[in-house]
């Protein structure tokens, strides 16, 4: 009887001992499979990511950046909003020609852009370059100065001022002079113009919009002053919404942005009521056309001098020897290269050269 009282314990003691041996051999065999999954990333459909994709290659790609002396880096710059079918046509080849150059548009934060708002900001130093559609003020080149450094205007295309009217209005053009009466408020009806019996109805940004008001009132107005019968809106668009639906209304602005206009007429303007010319190319695309196939600016007599009211645009560079002027001169340089000039044009500006 004791013999089998002493056979139980063992019994049990044994298969205790053959239980925690499988218990730990099913644990090491479990473990085993995790770490084999866990390095092979391809197993698992959450495999970490490869380190290596962040590290910049040492050895980048060639580019088809031909610009001497072109900076790398990111550069701010803005200004203009004449400038804006360069920003999003020309200057998007060259960001892909150059990308180690990278231009970031920059607007300000309480004031519109503009010209003379880049130029403000370019001397703040809140920009690497500037974008004008005027030339540089003595009084801004003054605050440069006493601050460590001087402006420089680098010409890079020509812009005409075109005027807009309603598709209804029924004269031939206009005179500079007649423009200037028109804004200060010496001729308020259309009927003085030889047209119908018709209130003037004149509109225009208001001059801290930017360039091409300043322009206006400096070259077209002689620096008068507006008349008290003008309507001020806040951008082209706008007045060329105004402009489509009161048969009376006028705006001035870039020729890009008025001759390819359908909703409104761009009128011819001379120096002489006998010498008018017009600011799209001949002949004139009617209205039923226009969609598939809109007014061209008339970059002949913009360029020749023939048409009356036309401007440079400007880059507008921060002299102080270190990377904001080289960037600024590295920009203008591309666009006065055969490809930048071409790419203007096709934006609807005119070659400089």
């Amino acid at each position: 009887m004791s013999q089998k009282n002493e056979t139980l314990p063992l019994l049990l003691s044994l298969l205790l001992t053959i239980s925690l041996v499988f218990v730990g051999l099913w644990f090491l065999m479990e473990r085993w499979a995790q770490i084999s999954k866990d390095s092979n990333p391809t197993s698992s459909p959450t495999s970490t990511p490869n380190i290596s994709s962040n590290v910049i290659n040492p050895n980048p790609p060639a580019t088809n950046c031909s610009i001497p002396n072109v900076p790398q880096g990111v550069f701010s710059y803005g200004g203009s909003t004449t400038w804006a079918p360069i920003r999003r046509d020309v200057d998007a080849v060259l960001k892909s020609n150059c990308p180690q150059f990278d231009l970031r548009y920059t607007q300000p934060i309480n004031e519109k852009p503009g010209s003379g708002t880049g130029i403000k900001m370019l001397i703040a130093s809140q920009l690497a370059l500037s974008q004008s559609s005027r030339g540089i003020k003595p009084e801004e080149n003054a605050t440069a100065q006493a601050k460590g450094f001087s402006l420089k205007e680098i010409p890079v295309a020509i812009d005409g001022i075109a005027i807009a009217a309603n598709h209804n209005l029924n004269i031939p053009g206009l005179t500079v002079a007649q423009i200037k009466d028109i804004y200060t408020g010496k001729i308020t009806n259309w009927q003085q113009l030889g047209g119908t019996n018709l209130p003037i109805i004149p509109l225009s940004r208001t001059k801290e919009a930017g360039g091409t008001v300043e322009f206006f009132v400096e070259n077209v107005l002689n620096k008068d002053q507006f008349g008290s019968n003008i309507n001020y809106i806040g951008t082209t668009t706008e007045a060329i919404r105004k402009v489509a639906t009161n048969p009376g209304a006028i705006y001035y602005g870039s020729a890009p942005e008025i001759v390819p206009q359908c909703t409104i007429k761009s009128l011819p303007i001379g120096r002489t009521s006998d010498q008018l010319v017009a600011p799209y190319q001949q002949p004139e695309i009617p209205p039923s056309e226009c969609v598939n196939k809109p007014n061209q600016v008339n970059s002949q007599d913009f360029r020749n001098g023939n048409y009356p009211i036309t401007r440079n645009l400007f880059v507008i560079v921060k002299q102080n020897g270190q990377s904001d002027q080289q960037a600024g001169e590295a920009y203008a340089n591309w666009l006065v290269t055969p490809q930048g000039q071409e790419l203007i044009e096709k934006a609807g500006f005119v070659r400089i050269k």
